[in-house]
């Protein structure tokens, strides 16, 4: 099964156990904490997607790191260590966020620069997604001097790359095709 698909399915059934629970939002909460947490964490990444540890090391090590955290969100720790599939919990936290506010009625669009954005272009970015989609919409900007220029807008599952580094990718594929 692709892990994409696999992650969804385990946010899905997160959400309706924290709807029924009326947990959502402090679920929603862990879910950021656990994205955040393993993105800064390079030993967390490597500890999670080890193939040596044991599910049961690596859940114990979770309930450490995350031990103020709501039951369900720890429950979804050893369904995943029992499933094998602990090495999918960032991809199911980031889709439980997505599914969440999209139950909100909100989104988050991820605005990926060079340089950081300045508040007028903010506001004109945000006219233009508020634009395109029904939904609520904030801004979350992200630097990545490797773009070169432009931007990566990204809502939900939808991305739009206008970067530089990604135009002179295109160019080296066709002159590369065309030899």
């Amino acid at each position: 099964m692709n892990e994409s698909r696999a992650a969804l399915r385990y946010a899905k059934a997160t959400l309706n156990l924290a709807i029924e629970q009326k947990a959502t939002d402090a679920i929603e909460s862990d879910m950021r904490s656990i994205v955040q947490t393993i993105s800064d964490s390079d030993e967390l990444k490597e500890m999670i997607v080890s193939p040596i540890l044991e599910g049961t090391s690596k859940k114990q090590v979770l309930l450490a790191v995350f031990k103020n955290f709501h039951k369900i969100t720890k429950e979804l720790f050893a369904l995943l260590v029992s499933k094998k599939r602990i090495d999918l919990l960032t991809d199911v936290a980031a889709k439980y966020i997505a599914l969440n506010e999209d139950l909100k009625g909100e989104n988050v669009a991820m605005v990926t620069t060079a340089v950081p954005l300045t508040p007028a272009l903010e506001k004109k970015i945000l006219s233009q997604i508020e634009k395109i989609t029904t939904n609520k919409v904030s801004l979350e900007n992200q630097i990545d001097e490797s773009i070169i220029g432009g931007f990566i807008l990204r809502i939900g599952d939808l991305q739009y790359n206008a970067s530089i580094s990604n135009k002179l990718n295109n160019l080296k594929r066709e002159f590369t095709n065309s030899i």
